[in-house]
């Protein structure tokens, strides 16, 4: 195990009519707030009207800035930044999914630097002063919720980078897991993809000596595999749901990625095809993810072992052991096909003419991933591979 720091200030609320606490800690931060939100959905189950219901009961104006989309972008992050100099905003109210929640991060970062914002995702500069964000979170996926970075698109070039600093972690987090009975079932799916993604991401190590986070990582995953199908099944599950929110949060808050090293060669191909395709990210997940297991598992194949007989219950294969882990990666991809997710860029229309752009974008600031460092070619044989 590496040396490590942890630190997570996020606040978490969780459970039952939590929303209705939102301006008693909105009023900890600021008293003239942006309320940052997606479509009209938030207006349709009720909760927006809660919301406002709250701020005003509690004297807390606001200005409203709606219109997020899946895979946020750069010029609704720079009409954001605009409304909060103009109105001297002092805090930014999240209402939404990963993306609302990664918007926000975006202009909160904004608003106090006199450059360009994507500079903070061009590697051009780093993050000072943030206004405070908070968020109600109503798609467990992303982990943003508690997670210091941002993913942002640029619509020139379509490019899709991240950028982290502590300073725009929100605040607090609102999680209520009935806000997401809603949600359709491929959102739920996608989600549940992100969310076993994020985990990967940190599994997939080869730092030795890892045993507490790779029992608290395969403990996520069996909880994920146990409940997203129960909650696709019964919508209103409220128990399913819960394990699932939590999950989302605790995949993606730092911890299971305490001293050792993390991958995320994986997100980064991901990124780049749901910037050039606009597909929901945990899609290309659920796409990419089975072919850089079957990429890379002969790299260290004592791990992938490791994660087909502990996750999936894989019955070892002491004469083959590469049989007990190409049965895990199988495994892995049939749950994504029985939850409704695409496994082949050939499901979502993908053309294999746009391999080497994607590639050529994805590895554009050096190599990515650790587990095994992916160059160009690296990524166009998994991507060729995903068909």
């Amino acid at each position: 195990m590496q040396n490590f720091r942890f630190e997570n200030e996020t606040k978490i609320i969780f459970g039952k009519d939590t929303e209705l606490e939102v301006a008693t800690e909105v009023s900890k931060y600021g008293q003239k707030i942006l309320l940052h939100y997606g479509g009209g959905s938030i207006k349709k189950t009720g909760l927006y009207d809660k919301v406002i219901k709250s701020l005003n009961d509690n004297d807390i104006s606001y200005v409203e800035l709606s219109g997020v989309k899946p895979n946020p972008r750069l010029s609704l992050v720079k009409e954001g930044i605009d409304i909060c100099r103009k109105e001297d905003i002092d805090f930014i109210l999240a209402v939404g999914g990963g993306s609302v929640i990664d918007s926000a991060k975006a202009i909160a970062a904004g608003v106090k630097y006199l450059g360009d914002v994507w500079d903070f995702f061009d590697g051009k500069a780093e993050v000072g002063e943030a206004i405070p964000i908070g968020t109600i979170l109503t798609i467990p996926a992303t982990g943003s919720e508690t997670g210091d970075t941002t993913i942002l698109t640029n619509e020139e070039g379509w490019y899709k980078r991240s950028m982290s600093h502590k300073n725009i972690r929100p605040k607090f987090a609102i999680l209520n897991p009935e806000l997401t009975y809603s949600l359709p079932n491929y959102q739920t799916a996608a989600g549940g993809v992100d969310i076993m993604s994020h985990v990967f991401e940190r599994y997939f190590t080869n730092t030795l000596d890892v045993d507490i986070t790779d029992r608290l990582c395969e403990g996520t995953l069996k909880c994920m595999i146990k409940n997203l199908p129960i909650a696709l099944e019964e919508t209103n599950n409220y128990a399913a749901r819960s394990e699932i929110m939590w999950a989302g949060t605790i995949a993606h808050n730092g911890l299971l990625g305490t001293g050792r090293v993390e991958d995320w060669g994986s997100h980064m191909i991901a990124h780049e095809i749901s910037a050039m395709y606009d597909i929901t990210h945990g899609a290309t997940l659920s796409i990419i993810f089975p072919a850089w297991m079957n990429y890379v598992y002969q790299d260290n194949i004592d791990r992938f072992v490791q994660y087909a007989i502990r996750v999936w219950g894989v019955e070892m294969n002491f004469q083959d052991p590469e049989k007990t882990v190409l049965e895990g990666i199988e495994r892995t991809k049939e749950f994504f096909k029985k939850a409704g997710m695409p496994t082949s860029l050939s499901e979502v229309d993908i053309s294999r003419d746009s391999i080497e752009e994607m590639a050529e974008k994805c590895v554009l600031s050096g190599p990515v991933g650790n587990f095994r460092k992916l160059f160009k070619d690296d990524v166009v044989k998994i991507l060729e591979m995903a068909f």
